[in-house]
């Protein structure tokens, strides 16, 4: 045993000092994108929300229908991977219509409305929005100029260990969500609340802003205390948490000031851990909130007079040395000290967002959120090889 014991210790120093074989130097001149990394703009979306909750997803589920019943079959298909007695993957499949009617108002009704538009199963559509509430990885960064400026940015991963296409390179998941990437408009009056950038299908929102007041997007958190506990919660009758993706939407949707939007996600029970990347519109507002389900485990804020000008969080907590094999942390800081200060911009966020393997075979998109000008721009992305898989 001890002799095993020496050779995994040794497995593991090789894994934490050799250098990341899909390393490579900080880019430069990305924006406005091009190139083989850049797979494409998205299109844009409003939703009404003075329509009743049914109606106002309709446009957006009837044009995306064929590419969210590809994804919920591979969804469907994959879960047997994770859960091979079939036992849970059958208690969701016999509750997940029921559970959508136990959802709070109006997600409840917007799922329903999205399955009728898009004429698939109820169950299918609720599957979807909780099966990408508990498996995103992401990094997200918030960064403040000399003027006391904040730009607001991040990489969508998702699809890890959910298939792996090995004639593309790619991850099965991944290449299938890019077609569902969507820029939603939600308006009232005929006037814009808060934006974002979504999976059509997909109700909550990870990435939004409200115009000249915050901005705002969500990474996964990683506990044994996870996500799954709080679904199983729920689906047993106990429903004091938030699910993250909705507490997100009705703080874009609802708070008007950054204060009030670090208040509720500091304070506010959820279903799951997360991490919350909010910045205001103020030099100093823009912080790191670690969460656990029921409290928050640290608040890490902007202060540029001290030399915190920026804020980053992939999906590890910052007191935490990230897994050897997915330290996206450690070039994600080096590529924004290279920045420096002065130079913070939109298209400098992206330059280091465009870096391997910050950049990566996970990756599905880049936002890029401006909260003084009202500014959100999405943008599909690839990660030719050799590329990191995560």
């Amino acid at each position: 045993m001890r002799a095993i014991a020496v050779v995994l210790l040794a497995v593991t120093s090789v894994a934490v000092l050799a250098k990341d074989p899909y390393g490579e130097d900080c880019r430069y001149q990305q924006y406005p994108p091009t190139g083989a990394t850049f797979r494409g703009s998205v299109p844009n979306y409003i939703i009404n929300l003075d329509l009743p909750p049914h109606e106002r997803w309709i446009q957006v589920a009837r044009e995306k229908k064929d590419e969210l019943k590809i994804i919920i079959e591979h969804i469907k298909k994959v879960m047997t991977v994770f859960f091979p007695s079939g036992k849970l993957i059958h208690l969701l499949e016999t509750k997940m219509a029921w559970l959508g009617s136990t959802l709070p108002y109006p997600f409840n009704e917007e799922i329903k409305g999205i399955a009728d538009a898009a004429e698939i199963e109820l169950g299918d559509v609720v599957v979807f929005n909780v099966f990408y509430e508990i498996f995103t990885v992401c990094t997200s960064i918030i960064a403040e100029d000399k003027a006391g400026k904040l730009y607001h940015a991040r990489n969508l991963d998702f699809g890890l260990f959910l298939g792996w296409d090995i004639k593309n390179s790619s991850w099965i998941v991944t290449q299938k969500l890019k077609p569902l990437m969507v820029s939603l408009d939600f308006q009232r009056n005929n006037k814009t609340v808060f934006q974002s950038a979504n999976l059509a299908g997909y109700v909550g929102i990870v990435s939004g802003i409200r115009p000249g007041i915050f901005t705002l997007t969500m990474n996964e958190r990683f506990s044994i205390d996870g996500g799954y506990i709080g679904v199983f919660e729920w689906i047993f009758g106990k429903r004091d948490g938030w699910w993250m993706s909705f507490l997100t939407r009705s703080i874009l949707e609802n708070s008007t000031s950054y204060e009030e939007a670090k208040d509720r996600l500091t304070n506010t029970r959820l279903l799951a851990p997360a991490y919350f990347i909010l910045a205001g519109n103020h030099s100093g507002q823009g912080s790191v909130i670690t969460r656990s389900r029921t409290a928050a485990l640290d608040v890490w804020n902007l202060n540029a007079s001290l030399g915190t000008w920026y804020v980053l969080e992939t999906n590890y907590d910052r007191w935490k040395v990230p897994l050897a094999v997915d330290d996206r942390r450690t070039p994600a800081m080096k590529c924004m000290n290279l920045t420096m200060q002065q130079n913070v911009s939109l298209p400098a966020l992206y330059n280091v967002l465009s870096t391997k393997p910050i950049l990566n075979k996970l990756t599905v998109s880049t936002t890029l959120m401006e909260v003084s000008e009202g500014r959100i721009e999405t943008y599909l992305r690839d990660c030719p090889d050799p590329c990191s898989p995560w």
